[in-house]
């Protein structure tokens, strides 16, 4: 007989179902019904959780997210950061950035959200922490810092990673850093 899960033990159990579930059959195919069989649990146990499955599908994107933390770099320098991190990503997430933009397309027409809105706080926490060092470093000046700028980087990145499926090769990163982040920041 199967120990009965408990606590983050169950939730983590949950979590992981419902991404395999997503990844199986896209959002359009993706039940709260089929998640409870996957995780091998009842819907109370589940819907306690989550009320409903975009709910639940935010929440199993964070965990993945999560299980993928990417420690944010510190080489003394804005271009070794971000370099760093942009590799980091290329190397560790392009299965998961072309997942979430291939199955969860439905998911961002119902709920009038964006692959940014799901990879926002991830990049807040990462990105954040590179510009402000920057900033303090003198290497940039932060009125020409806006959340846009931010972002740019990794929103070329992924758009890179979407047009081939495939890691971005290195020159094409430092293309986007040299010749087109950093200009606008200097």
């Amino acid at each position: 007989m199967a120990e009965r899960r408990r606590g983050a033990a169950l939730e983590r159990a949950l979590l992981d179902a419902a991404w395999e579930e997503l990844t199986a059959r896209g959002y359009a195919g993706f039940t709260m019904d089929a998640v409870v069989r996957r995780a091998g649990t009842s819907p109370p146990v589940l819907y306690r959780r989550w009320p409903d499955r975009d709910t639940l599908v935010r929440a199993a994107v964070t965990h993945v997210l999560e299980r993928s933390h990417i420690d944010v770099p510190d080489t003394g320098s804005l271009r070794g950061d971000l370099l760093t991190l942009m590799r980091t990503i290329n190397e560790t997430r392009v299965r998961l950035i072309t997942v979430m933009n291939a199955h969860l397309a439905g998911y961002y027409q119902e709920t009038g959200t964006n692959p940014g809105d799901l990879l926002a706080d991830a990049r807040e926490a990462n990105g954040d922490a590179i510009w402000e060092r920057a900033v303090a470093r003198g290497e940039i000046a932060p009125g020409r810092l806006t959340e846009r700028i931010k972002r740019l980087p990794f929103d070329l990145l992924r758009h890179e990673i979407l047009i081939s499926f495939a890691p971005v090769p290195d020159a094409v990163l430092e293309e986007i850093v040299d010749t087109i982040v950093l200009p606008l920041v200097e």
